[in-house]
């Protein structure tokens, strides 16, 4: 073993602290002060939480004027790691060229990883502040245009957001 190879320590490590008791005293001191801290309790069902605009809800497809800013690309359904988005593309006579004829996402397999919005070109699929989410059965989890089309005006705070930090 060359000089060079050799590990210098700074500190070797004594008894007590071999043994993790400092460690764990800290850890103890920790929990006791929490303990007699005041605590917050959420009266959730009546009260809901507003989300701030970086929060990640379910995601929504932006429409402007009335039409969706989709052009059926499919990046989102090839980036979403959980195969929950379905594009299916057709043309269309409007100043774009495309649109999507069918466009579904399972919230039964979506993950909310926020993928699709950071790949999409037209910033046409975005992460709502949207979170109750409830199904009895598995058909009223495929969320088709009609459930996730949302104005610009109801998702300024999220766009505006995006804008600021990308």
């Amino acid at each position: 073993m060359n000089s060079q190879d050799k590990i210098i320590r700074k500190k070797d490590l004594s008894l007590l602290q071999k043994m993790y008791i400092p460690e764990i005293l800290k850890g103890l001191r920790m929990t006791i002060t929490q303990m007699f801290k005041p605590t917050f309790t959420s009266q959730y069902p009546e009260v809901r939480f507003k989300p701030e605009s970086s929060f990640r809800g379910r995601p929504v497809l932006v429409a402007e004027n009335g039409v969706e800013r989709c052009v059926a690309c499919g990046l989102c359904a090839r980036v979403c790691p959980a195969l929950a988005i379905e594009v299916q593309a057709s043309e269309t006579e409007l100043e774009k060229e495309r649109y999507p004829i069918k466009f579904e996402i399972n919230m039964v397999r979506c993950i909310f990883c926020g993928f699709c919005e950071e790949v999409c070109p037209e910033e046409a699929i975005v992460m709502s502040n949207e979170y109750l989410l409830a199904f009895s059965s598995q058909e009223e989890a495929l969320f088709g245009k009609e459930k996730l089309l949302k104005s610009t005006e109801e998702l300024k705070d999220r766009l505006e957001y995006l804008r600021n930090n990308r």
